[in-house]
């Protein structure tokens, strides 16, 4: 079984910081890429940012330039540090991870529980 566990959201200010972080945990033989989703009352789940194993990332058009995502490969740990924070990116905020848990090569995808951003003066 596998989980993923995050931590670091809270209430911050326009402007201001948070880090995520998210660790994955259990039987994992190998993880392929990882990634923060958000989702905002009445409207879908989006990607935020993703990482490769190799460290090549990808970034929402709308975080380019505030958002950074890294990883730690030997702790399956991902992060997402967030600054210059804004009002719309208040939303519940997903850790994903594309992993093998069967140690046969089959990628399945798994997710937090979630963890909730809020950006308000």
């Amino acid at each position: 079984q596998v989980h993923l566990v995050e931590s670091g959201g809270g209430l911050v200010q326009p402007g201001g910081s948070l880090r995520l972080s998210c660790a994955a945990s259990g039987v994992i033989f190998s993880i392929n890429a990882m990634g923060w989703y958000r989702q905002a009352p009445g409207k879908q789940r989006e990607l935020v940012a993703a990482i490769t194993s190799s460290g090549s990332a990808n970034y929402a058009d709308s975080v380019k330039g505030r958002f950074t995502i890294s990883r730690n490969n030997a702790k399956n740990t991902v992060y997402l540090q967030m600054n210059n924070l804004k009002p719309e990116d208040t939303a519940v905020y997903f850790c994903n991870a594309r992993l093998d848990s069967t140690g046969w090569g089959l990628l399945r995808d798994y997710w937090g529980q979630g963890t909730q951003v809020t950006v308000s003066s």
